[in-house]
């Protein structure tokens, strides 16, 4: 009420009439002015909280707005920290020597996630290692731009290397339809190797079906206190793959089935998947973005249960 009152004293001052006027102007306040103003206040706030613009599509490919809809970073633990979209997962660790990107989405999510490093206190040159899970356009489509931006060094294994220098040109499933920015690996890294930066410790398991040079990475944070290990796990999916009889990849059933196994055999406290809904994540939802938690035994049943669907519809398929 304190408001209320300056408003008629500052009134009744100014004007000798203020005894009969300054009682209708303070009701008109309080029933007009009042609410108008809280409603401005409102609509103000709902405009801050709104939404970043989704990223372009691209005339060649065409996706799901989830795929490019920014979210704001928010923590995975006391040193990851998650910088993607919607569903497509990217994610930075920052160290005391530089930070390191895991995967980065479509082409057109360079400059989002350049600004969310600079929000998380990450300029371009800090960045000093970017990982991969994979070599598709809505994974690896802005690693040549953040690369060239930032200089950092990209660690592959051999099979990866391939086919981020092909830029997704030749794809054993998709051809030409699927491609992206070739970016160049600078480090060759191996099965089991473990690659080290400011103390954090990157551990790259092959699990080869998803693609040839398919690759999870895990790595030990703290939160609350506590040790957390993280699996960042590639995708276990068959898009349309042709299982049976393929001639470009002609052991990919034997490949899924073993990384099936090495996948539920994980250190895996926290699961991330390349698409973060596949793993029971749902980063728009700031205030809970992981309401279903899912183990990486879990998540390799279940893709190992409809990879064992798809089969069993190729092979009637093909009698």
């Amino acid at each position: 009420m304190r408001a209320e009152k300056n408003v008629s004293d500052t009134f009744s001052r100014s004007h000798p009439i203020a005894d009969t006027v300054a009682p209708h102007f303070e009701l008109a306040y309080m029933t007009v002015f009042r609410p108008f103003a809280a409603a401005c206040c409102l609509l103000l706030s709902a405009c801050a909280l709104a939404a970043e613009p989704l990223l372009p599509q691209l005339q060649a490919y065409e996706t799901d707005d989830s795929w490019r809809q920014p979210v704001s970073p928010f923590p995975l633990a006391d040193n990851s920290w998650y910088i993607g979209t919607g569903t497509i997962s990217a994610v930075l660790v920052k160290t005391p020597q530089g930070a390191v990107l895991i995967d980065g989405g479509l082409p057109q999510a360079a400059k989002m996630l350049l600004q969310h490093m600079h929000e998380l206190g990450v300029q371009p040159g800090d960045l000093k290692l970017i990982l991969s899970s994979h070599a598709h356009i809505d994974h690896a489509g802005p690693l040549a731009e953040v690369k060239r931006v930032a200089g950092a060094r990209v660690l592959g294994n051999a099979e990866s290397a391939v086919l981020l220098a092909r830029g997704g040109s030749d794809d054993i499933h998709f051809g030409e339809g699927l491609t992206f920015p070739p970016v160049s690996v600078d480090r060759i890294i191996m099965d089991g190797e473990v690659v080290e930066l400011g103390g954090m410790r990157f551990t790259a398991h092959f699990t080869p079906g998803h693609t040839p040079g398919s690759t999870s990475w895990t790595w030990h944070d703290q939160h609350d206190g506590k040790t957390l290990r993280i699996a960042y796990v590639d995708s276990l999916s068959t898009p349309g793959y042709r299982l049976i009889g393929n001639p470009r990849y002609p052991h990919i059933v034997d490949d899924y089935r073993r990384t099936f196994a090495v996948v539920r055999a994980l250190p895996c406290d926290l699961l991330l998947t390349p698409h973060a809904d596949g793993s029971g994540w749902t980063p728009a939802v700031t205030a809970a973005p992981h309401p279903k938690p899912m183990t990486c035994r879990a998540y390799a049943d279940g893709a190992e249960a409809k990879f064992d669907a798809e089969l069993n519809k190729q092979r009637e398929a093909r009698r």
